[in-house]
């Protein structure tokens, strides 16, 4: 290559050798390195570029940044591994800036929402109900200010905030520090005070901007509130989850969803009715209860399941003894479906996770009941979704609706004990994830006819099982920071069951925190059970596995060898007491 050729190039310019050894650069290259006598130096090493990239430079961009200045790379049209390289440097510094601006700008808007209003004004005397609102709307003008954003109160619980993706950034990198100022108001009143936030940014448009941003805040809603969830087109992320849902004790919901579910089953043809796959006591006793309410109404019902574990026989045989209740797998339900058809949804609102999802897509009106916080592949466009992360259990929510459908009883002894049941397995026989709803549900149900002896008796494990759960919890380890680690042994069907009963018992330690215990489900997939006593939030731990639950109990299943998942946890659970212990939001 000739020096003079290089040397006239009106841009910065240098020739790299087969050994990728810079043999000739212009006196412009000055602009890109800094350094003399760049010749003889190793171009690759020099700016950090791969030869396989530098040789895709004349097909797609490649940029560098040096001095502050941004270069686009090209080549020489016939460059070639083996051969001589001439490498051009053109300067796009302004055009990037210019772009970085736009980027910066474009609109991003931010629903705030204060959790439980109705709750907090209630709960303050008349003098003072306006009090904990007011200070609140003034930390959030105080905060959007430092951003120079505008705050429009929509009304007395919730606000827009119009800001750009330079503000957003600055807002991120904080951890919406908001959402811990109107923590610490709590600490002057009786009631507990936290805020939603949902944030929507979006390429396409301000309009899409704002549908983001309405779908972010009923994720951040439904996962329990006291959280951000900001949400672009193409990924979500979630900053907070620090306080535990709180109960709501506004009636009238469950009395406009009864209602909803009248006419809804009124004009289907047939109603079916099912869970999770391999349903628990909960997932059972709520689809038992659904399936009462179909009953009251004349309906033609079917409750679904495909297959069960060990933990439910007990039940599951009483219940086909008495032959009252049309059980079908999925198979057969998907054969009798129809454009009329209805699908009833319990205890679970994840596509990837009910025991059918051809059903699932099969019907379109769909109610959904359930207990779970939302997550970012929640079921879409359900007719009724009666979705409230602060009850025990999704036959708690059940038992509550079927209150709204007659004065007299429309359920007998055993449905009473089944969703009993199924409030006690969710609630650690009401010791967690109880409220004040909570217990009125179990008095409706105990009035209804409840034997506690009963209820008790589908409760009880093999011999192998009960030895299984006893050696789990002698080898547990426990941990500087509170947390305790076990293992079960079983590969049975009531793997899960026992892996969920040794996580509960641990908390009984002193100085337990949190609980994760392990254990191998009937295909190998490993069980993860996690329970916390509310310092800890086990159900961000467990979105890590793809799974989910409660802010104190959570649960997942991954593919994946115990010894995998148990380097993995440890690991998550290392870096969220890292970032807790720095008071950062998680």
């Amino acid at each position: 290559m000739d020096n003079n050729y290089v040397n006239q190039l009106p841009v910065p310019a240098c020739v790299v050798g087969a050994d990728s050894i810079i043999k000739i650069a212009n006196h412009l290259m000055k602009n890109v390195i800094v350094y003399e006598d760049i010749e003889g130096t190793n171009f690759f090493a020099l700016t950090g570029v791969k030869r396989e990239v530098l040789l895709q430079a004349n097909k797609e961009d490649v940029f560098i940044t040096r001095n502050d200045r941004v270069f686009r790379l090209k080549t020489n049209e016939d460059a070639k591994q083996e051969k001589d390289i001439v490498v051009f440097f053109e300067e796009t510094t302004a055009e990037e800036s210019l772009q970085r601006k736009i980027e910066n700008d474009k609109t991003v808007i931010l629903f705030i929402n204060i959790d439980n209003y109705d709750a907090l004004i209630s709960s303050s005397v008349e003098d003072s109900r306006r009090i904990a609102p007011t200070q609140i709307e003034g930390i959030i003008r105080k905060w959007a200010e430092t951003y120079e954003a505008p705050v429009i109160g929509i009304d007395y619980e919730r606000y827009v905030i119009y800001t750009n993706n330079e503000s957003l950034d600055k807002m991120l990198e904080e951890n919406f520090k908001v959402m811990e100022e109107v923590r610490k108001i709590e600490e002057q009143i009786d009631f507990p005070v936290s805020i939603s936030i949902g944030i929507g940014s979006s390429e396409i448009s301000i309009s899409e901007s704002m549908n983001l941003a309405e779908a972010a805040m009923e994720l951040a809603l439904g996962r329990g509130g006291d959280q951000a969830v900001y949400k672009n087109d193409e990924r979500t992320k979630y900053y907070g989850g620090t306080l535990q849902t709180l109960e709501k004790n506004n009636r009238g919901k469950s009395r406009v969803i009864a209602h909803a579910m009248k006419t809804l089953i009124n004009d289907a043809d047939r109603v079916f009715i099912m869970g999770h796959r391999w349903p628990d006591m909960d997932a059972f006793g709520s689809a038992i209860g659904a399936y009462c309410i179909c009953r009251h109404l004349g309906a033609e019902a079917y409750i679904v399941i495909d297959k069960y574990n060990d933990a439910l026989d007990t039940i599951y045989e009483q219940a086909a003894e008495t032959e009252a209740y049309r059980v079908i797998k999925s198979e057969k339900a998907l054969k009798l479906a129809s454009e009329k058809s209805l699908l009833i949804i319990v205890d679970v609102n994840r596509p990837g996770l009910v025991e059918s999802r051809e059903l699932l897509e099969a019907c379109s009106n769909i109610v959904i009941i359930d207990h779970h916080r939302l997550a970012e592949d929640s079921i879409e466009n359900a007719t009724v979704a009666y979705i409230e992360s602060y009850a025990s259990s999704a036959s708690e929510l059940m038992a509550e609706i079927l209150q709204h459908f007659s004065t007299r009883r429309i359920i007998n002894k055993f449905e009473a004990e089944a969703m009993f049941a199924g409030i006690m397995v969710d609630s650690n026989s009401f010791s967690g994830r109880t409220g004040v709803k909570t217990f009125e549900a179990a008095a409706w149900l105990k009035r209804a006819g409840v034997d506690t002896t009963e209820v008790k008796r589908f409760f009880q494990m093999d011999k192998e099982d009960f030895t299984s759960k006893a050696n789990a919890i002698a080898k547990a380890e426990f941990s500087d920071d509170g947390i305790a680690f076990a293992r079960t042994k079983s590969h049975t069907g009531s793997s899960q069951v026992i892996n969920a009963q040794v996580a509960d018992d641990l908390l009984m330690v002193k100085g337990v925190k949190a609980t994760f215990v392990l254990g191998t489900g009937t295909k190998g997939q490993t069980l993860i059970s996690a329970r916390s006593l509310g310092s800890i939030n086990v159900h961000t731990l467990m979105e890590k596995f793809n799974g989910g639950g409660h802010f104190s109990s959570a649960g997942a299943q991954v593919k994946d060898t115990a010894d995998n998942v148990d380097k993995m946890l440890k690991k998550y659970i290392k870096d969220y007491l890292k970032k807790y212990n720095n008071d950062t939001n998680i």
